[in-house]
This record gives C-alpha cells, structure tokens and sequence, in this order.
C-alpha cells in the first residue's frame, strides 16, 4: 500500500459523502504530516498492510494514476501486471486475487513426518 495524497481533506474539498468518512484529516503540508495523517487513516480504518509514503511532490500518485485510489499488482519484474478502475466501485478483489494467483507459484501444502 503506498498512502498518496488525501482525497478529502477537510481543509479542501468536502461533500455529504465525505463528511460520513471514518477519518476526516487536513492536506499534509510536511512529509512528517503526511506520515501522521497515513498512521492516522490506517488506524481509523483498520488496514493491517504497513503503508509506504508518497512524497509531497506526489511522484507515486503522478507515475501511477493512483488518485483517488486504486488496487495495483506489481510483478517481480516490476511491471504492472494489474490496475482496477478507480475506487472504491472499481475495485474487484477476485480480479487481483486471480492476478496473484497466476503470479506466485502454488503453495505446496505442509504435510507432517511420523515420527
């Protein structure tokens, strides 16, 4: 996960829909804000993979077209081997757990020795 600029920030643009968010944050003016307000989402919001952190030149969001969000799949050769639509409606998790699936090799199952 790599946490990019906020989407909503309550010093910018709001809705009625944003208003309902789980986190309601300030636009990072600092790289340490930025950091802050990522722990501050991934707290709020339950996200159990560690985030890295865009830089405030907003490079990553730039490379990836990444805003507001969306789910990548990166292969060992670095190439995108999936992006979804914007989300959170354009996410579909069957899409990458396939994408995933075709690229790491099958899991051999554990199987215990007599001893």
């Amino acid at each position: 996960m790599v946490y990019i600029l906020e989407a909503h920030p309550v010093d910018a643009w709001q809705d009625d829909d944003n208003a309902k968010d789980k986190v309601s944050v300030a636009s990072a003016k600092t790289l340490d804000q930025r950091c802050e307000v990522a722990g501050t989402c991934v707290t709020k919001l339950s996200i159990k993979i560690p985030p890295l952190i865009d830089d405030l030149e907003n490079s990553t969001e730039e490379a990836y077209t990444a805003w507001p969000d969306r789910l990548y799949v990166i292969d060992y050769a670095g190439t995108i081997a999936y992006k979804s639509k914007p989300g959170p409606y354009g996410f579909k998790p069957d899409e990458v757990a396939a994408t995933l699936k075709h690229l790491l090799p099958a899991v051999p199952t554990r199987v215990s020795q007599a001893q």
